[in-house]
C-alpha cells in the first residue's frame, strides 16, 4: 500500500487540500467573464461596496453568497471594505440538494448536478471575523482554537461585494485558500472547481478566472501580506453585549423554514 500524500488532505469540512509551494503566478483577471454568475434574492440597486453610505459598528448586516444570508455585526465599514462578526451559533439561511443528501454526501460527479432548495443551517465552531477587502475577489475569514489562539485565515474566493442597505452581496467562487499561522498555504476544492465545470454550471474560461484569482490573492493578499492579514484583527474580540442577530424576513427564509427538517 501506497503512503499518503503528505501535500493533500481532507479538511473536516471535506474539502480536498492541497499544499502549495513556490511563487505564486500572478495574471490579469477579467472579472465580466464571472459577472454572470452574479445572482441575488432582492433587485436592489445595488452599488459598488466601498462608497458608502456606511453601516455602523454593531449594525447587523445580511452577508449574502447570492440567496445564501449569514445575518453578522459590523465591525468596521468604510472605503477600506467590510469587517463584520459572525457569532456561533447564528442561524443561515443556505442551500441543499432537492434530494434530501447532504452536498459533501454526494460522490464529486454529481455534487453539483440536480436542483437546490433554501434551507436553514446554524453556524457552529465558534463565532469568525469576515474581512471583505474594497474591489478585492476575495474575503479573509479569521478562525480561532478554542484555547483563542490563531487557528488560521481562510482566503475565500467570491465575487467583489456590491451593496444594497443593510445587505452586502457576493457570489462564492468554489477555490479557496488556507493559510495557517506558520505560514503554509494550501489550495482547497480545486475538484470541486472541475465538477462545476463537468456539471455545466461554470464556463471553463469562468474556472480559468477563478484559477487565475487564487494566484492573484497568493501573490497580492499572502505573500504581499496585504490588509487584512495584520495583527489588527488576529487580536479582535466581540464585546460582550452583542446578541445573535436572526435572519431577515424573507420570501426565501420563509420557504426554508417551511421545508427544512427539525
Amino acid at each position: 500500500m501506497s503512503e499518503p500524500d503528505p501535500d493533500v488532505h481532507v479538511s473536516e469540512s471535506g474539502g480536498t487540500m492541497q499544499r502549495l509551494s513556490g511563487a505564486a503566478s500572478p495574471r490579469p483577471v477579467d472579472l465580466e467573464v464571472l459577472s454572470p454568475l452574479q445572482v441575488a434574492e432582492g433587485a436592489g440597486p445595488w452599488c459598488p461596496a466601498g462608497a458608502g453610505p456606511f453601516l455602523a459598528v454593531g449594525d447587523v448586516v445580511q452577508w449574502r453568497y447570492a440567496t445564501r444570508c449569514d445575518p453578522m455585526r459590523v465591525v468596521r465599514d468604510d472605503e477600506r471594505g467590510l469587517v463584520a462578526w459572525l457569532a456561533d451559533d447564528t442561524e443561515l439561511l443556505s442551500t441543499a440538494p432537492g434530494d434530501g443528501v447532504a452536498l459533501r454526501d454526494k460522490p464529486l460527479a454529481e455534487r453539483f448536478l440536480g436542483d437546490r432548495v433554501p434551507a436553514l443551517g446554524t453556524w457552529r465552531g465558534g463565532g469568525i471575523l469576515r474581512i471583505a477587502p474594497t474591489d478585492r475577489p476575495w474575503s479573509v475569514w479569521v478562525f480561532r482554537e478554542d484555547d483563542g489562539s490563531l487557528a488560521g485565515h481562510y482566503v475565500n474566493l467570491e465575487l467583489p461585494h456590491r451593496r444594497h442597505g443593510d445587505e452586502t452581496n457576493t457570489r462564492d467562487l468554489i477555490l479557496d485558500l488556507w493559510l495557517e499561522p506558520s505560514g503554509v498555504l494550501w489550495l482547497k476544492d480545486a475538484d470541486e472547481l472541475e465538477a462545476v465545470v463537468e456539471a455545466g454550471r461554470y464556463l471553463p474560461e469562468q474556472a480559468a478566472e477563478v484559477r487565475a484569482i487564487g494566484e492573484w490573492a497568493r501573490a497580492e493578499l499572502v505573500e504581499g501580506r496585504d490588509w487584512p492579514l495584520d495583527d489588527e484583527w488576529t487580536a479582535w474580540r466581540p464585546p460582550a453585549a452583542w446578541t445573535t442577530p436572526p435572519l431577515p424576513d424573507t420570501p426565501l427564509v420563509a420557504e426554508a423554514r417551511r421545508t427544512t427538517l427539525p
